[in-house]
């Protein structure tokens, strides 16, 4: 059966790479950068390999997406990440003008939406998105984290 190029498609991708962070020890979050049904990007947080506060999965994956299209500029690509983007990278999607941003689960504490951070006043962003799936990888790795100290 060939699955449809949906955000549930797209989510499950990122979802993969959250999953590759969970065996490297990382913050399970991954992303994955979109245009036209191709994925160009694929990211997942390597704050801890990198020693690096900004090496979160949507900083990787803006990075990436914008060597592949070679300009800084996201224009009409979608963003699907497994958590709600920090401050931090809600503002570097402001000035990459991406059109869109798909996230699996709320960041209650640490997200853009509590925080008020501002978006590209073109960009939509849709939450919700295999949420279970993301959360539940996230509350796994902070368990165990908590069990091993």
């Amino acid at each position: 059966m060939i699955e449809a190029y949906d955000d549930t498609y797209f989510m499950k991708r990122a979802l993969q790479e959250a999953e590759v962070a969970y065996q490297r020890g990382e913050v399970p979050i991954g992303a994955v950068v979109v245009i036209n049904n191709q994925i160009i990007a694929r990211a997942h947080n390597l704050t801890e390999t990198l020693n690096d506060v900004t090496a979160h999965a949507e900083m990787q994956a803006i990075t990436a997406a914008a060597n592949y299209l070679g300009g800084k500029y996201l224009l009409g690509c979608s963003l699907y990440v497994t958590i709600e983007p920090c401050q931090m990278c809600a503002g570097a999607l402001f000035w990459s003008q991406i059109s869109n941003i798909v996230y699996g689960a709320r960041d209650e504490q640490r997200g853009c939406i509590n925080l008020n951070t501002k978006l590209h006043p073109k960009t939509k962003m849709t939450g919700g998105v295999l949420e279970n799936e993301a959360s539940g990888l996230l509350k796994r790795f902070f368990v165990e984290k908590r069990n091993l100290n």
